[in-house]
């Protein structure tokens, strides 16, 4: 017997559920958020929720928006329940699951319209991002805001019917500008480095294209905090749905399961006021970059790390992936020796205790995460979470060893099979120039790191360029398994 997630059923949900503390019509509009997907939902929305749940900050509830027709499909799962979701957190001795009701509303994807009529509207005074990488037209090489991407240009030629986010939220500024309205905070909440630059960069970059005017009034009045955010979310299948029903008898048609650990850590720069989140846990500091760095390069490029040559190897779950003792040691052997040493001191962190962390993050085996996820998007990911790290080792003349072997598994997964011969879907937006270039590297290496746009200078680095070449040739002829075992001996 299952109760199906709403407002009018919050009641009758079963005891072992915990619900909001408050109720719908306490809570206002304060913040806009684009891209309302798991990761958003298990973080942002959850602190948000915490923060109602004290009784505090009931002006800050969210609205969510988005650009894309997918989304319809999430809107309309939420809407059929009141816009609440139910967050399974769960690792080996800890299982509990709660509904929030942070989230109000949620504007019809690609309504152009009522979305700025939104972002206009006074009392909206954050505007909040989960887009993901791909979102932010970043050239991959150069790190920065790309003016020439065919969805700006065309945003720039047609700024009163924008079609990305960028667009959306300088229509909405552009609004606010001439009803003499104080502009809301643009606060990313992705996974990028200097998430906060890099929007500002993106919108103020766009701006410039159509109206300088309103670039320069973007550029001195608006505030884009940097933030760092974490917490392991993995996709929604029906595995979760039957899990929450089965164990909690709620039938919700887009529940969230996340590991129990989260953070989230931020500049304090909202000119117009934010909600007290540091009453729930989230930490304002005068400089992100130390922790986004740590995060970025030991978390996300471990996930990266482990999850080609797991997939190469049919591993399905990346729980599974660190109980084979290859793909852990190889983790352990790359992040101690090429990666760690790259990251800089970071305030009242143990950099080895933080390592030790993610280990036991990555093998919780109740959260489901799977490879595929972690391998998804390399294209963009990989210039973000691994090749920076190659060019600090290249700069200090220090050995590159392992993370050629992690972009040589990268190109062995793109080219479409794992070792058994298995097909390999998809799963790059870029995924037919990923898989031709790999497939031209199985017999010239050189080929994958001709790619500038992705490798930039790194790719012509001659010690990289051959430890690359030879790891690549050694994947080829002996397949991952052997590859990790000859390089976990230091005879690679």
């Amino acid at each position: 017997m299952t109760t199906k997630l709403s407002l009018a059923n919050l009641s009758k949900l079963p005891k072992g559920v915990a619900v909001p503390a408050y109720g719908r019509a306490a809570l206002k509009a304060g913040i806009v958020h684009f891209g309302v997907g798991n990761f958003h939902r298990a973080h942002q929305a959850v602190y948000l929720d915490d923060l109602f749940n004290a009784g505090e900050g009931r002006d800050w509830a969210l609205v969510g928006a988005g650009v894309f027709e997918g989304e319809k499909a999430g809107r309309a799962r939420l809407a059929e329940q009141d816009w609440l979701t139910t967050v399974v957190e769960q690792d080996e001795g800890h299982m509990a699951a709660r509904v929030t009701g942070a989230m109000i509303d949620y504007l019809v994807p690609g309504d152009t319209a009522a979305i700025i009529d939104r972002l206009a509207d006074p009392a909206i005074r954050i505007v909040s991002l989960t887009i993901t990488e791909g979102g932010y037209f970043i050239d991959p090489a150069s790190g920065y805001f790309n003016p020439e991407h065919p969805d700006i240009v065309a945003d720039a030629n047609d700024p009163e019917h924008p079609k990305t986010v960028f667009g959306l939220i300088l229509a909405g500024l552009a609004r606010r500008r001439g009803a003499r309205v104080a502009p809301f905070t643009v606060m990313s909440c992705d996974n990028i480095p200097h998430n906060g630059r890099v929007t500002s960069d993106g919108v103020i970059g766009l701006a410039r294209l159509f109206d300088r005017d309103l670039a320069i009034w973007v550029a001195g009045n608006v505030a884009f905090p940097n933030g760092m955010v974490d917490r392991i979310t993995p996709a929604t299948g029906d595995r979760e749905r039957g899990i929450l029903a089965k164990d909690f008898g709620v039938e919700d048609a887009w529940p969230v399961f996340c590991e129990p650990f989260r953070q989230w850590v931020l500049e304090d720069k909202f000119p117009t006021g934010r909600p007290a989140l540091e009453k729930v846990g989230v930490q304002f500091v005068p400089d992100v970059s130390p922790y986004e760095l740590m995060k970025i390069r030991i978390l996300n490029g471990g996930h990266a790390t482990i999850a080609y040559p797991a997939g190469l190897m049919d591993i399905h779950f990346v729980h599974e992936a660190m109980q084979e003792p290859l793909v852990r040691g190889f983790l352990a052997k790359l992040e101690h020796e090429e990666i760690i040493p790259t990251v800089p001191p970071v305030p009242n962190t143990d950099l080895e205790d933080y390592y030790r962390l993610i280990e036991r993050r990555f093998s919780n085996p109740k959260i489901g995460d799977t490879v595929r996820r972690l391998c998804l998007d390399g294209s963009n990911r990989q210039p973000k979470f691994i090749i920076p790290t190659i060019a600090d080792r290249l700069k200090a003349g220090a050995g590159v060893t392992g993370l050629a072997l992690e972009s040589a598994f990268w190109c062995r997964y793109c080219f479409g099979t794992t070792d058994s011969g298995a097909v390999i879907e998809a799963n790059d937006p870029n995924w037919d120039r990923m898989q031709a270039t790999a497939r031209a590297a199985k017999t010239d290496p050189l080929a994958w790191l001709a790619m500038e746009d992705i490798y930039g200078d790194v790719g012509k680095a001659p010690a990289f360029a051959g430890a690359f070449s030879h790891a690549l040739n050694t994947v080829w002829g002996v397949g991952a398994r052997e590859t990790l075992t000859w390089y976990l001996a230091g005879s690679l």
